[in-house]
């Protein structure tokens, strides 16, 4: 499972806000028909909201950890019965606040 600091975690739950459901979950629970088609999502999109039917709260927990874990991905928010879930793709898309790039030095370090 990936892990966000906060800051990383508070810039993905804004730019979720906009997002729509791209995975259901419905009353069989978390099947690996779910899950593959979570994890093709995330290979396109990185971030993805995913809306659960019936389940309680605990239950939907256990389920947005399960899916980070079988994922590879980071939990970033569980409101209701929406989770969003965040895993970088292989060109990402999202520049995370905190990520940097190696600096280019004009003259070598003496």
């Amino acid at each position: 499972m990936i892990s966000l600091s906060s800051a990383q975690r508070r810039y993905l739950r804004a730019a979720a806000h906009r997002l729509h459901p791209l995975v259901l979950v419905g009353e069989a629970g978390l099947t690996d028909a779910v899950l593959h088609e979570a994890d093709r999502a995330l290979e396109s999109h990185e971030l993805i909201k995913i809306r659960i039917a019936a389940a309680t709260h605990e239950m939907r927990t256990r389920w947005l950890e399960a899916a980070c874990e079988r994922l590879s991905a980071a939990p970033v928010q569980h409101i209701g019965r929406t989770l969003v879930i965040y895993r970088p793709a292989k060109e990402p898309k999202l520049k995370l606040p905190g990520e940097t790039k190696p600096i280019a030095r004009k003259r070598p370090l003496r």
